[in-house]
């Protein structure tokens, strides 16, 4: 058997395609697939050709930001780049604030929250940059 790894996550967002057009321009991703979801709602596949963050809304839900509160049960999505100072500018010019840069082994890192308020850990293993 191969090494097991994680193929996509599924999260909760109040707007999937203004998430999707996000994580888009963010890291360079794209759509993989979008439809009809479980109890109606609506899903967007974004990620690479070999992994992806499944964005789900549910019909005629209204969320709180209760219902993204830090820890419930996610405390964030980590996502690997190779340029974390080019990441960190793509965040900060679709008007986020990246927080909480630390450099220990065996990598960089910052966190945003997006308009959401679901934090995501950047991180980045190359020493060169």
């Amino acid at each position: 058997m191969s090494s097991p790894r994680i193929e996509h996550v599924n999260v909760t967002v109040t707007d999937p395609e203004r998430t999707s057009r996000l994580m888009e321009a963010l890291f360079g991703w794209h759509v993989r697939w979008r439809g009809a979801a479980r109890d109606g709602g609506h899903t967007i596949h974004v990620g690479s050709d070999e992994h992806y963050v499944a964005l789900y809304a549910g019909r005629d839900v209204r969320y709180t930001p209760d219902d993204f509160a830090k820890g419930r049960p996610l405390n964030h999505i980590g996502v690997e780049v190779d340029d974390l100072a080019d990441v960190e500018a793509r965040v900060r010019a679709v008007g986020l604030r990246p927080f909480g840069r630390d450099d220990y082994d065996p990598g960089r890192r910052f966190y945003f929250l997006d308009p959401d308020g679901i934090e995501y850990e950047v991180v980045s293993y190359r020493r060169d940059r």
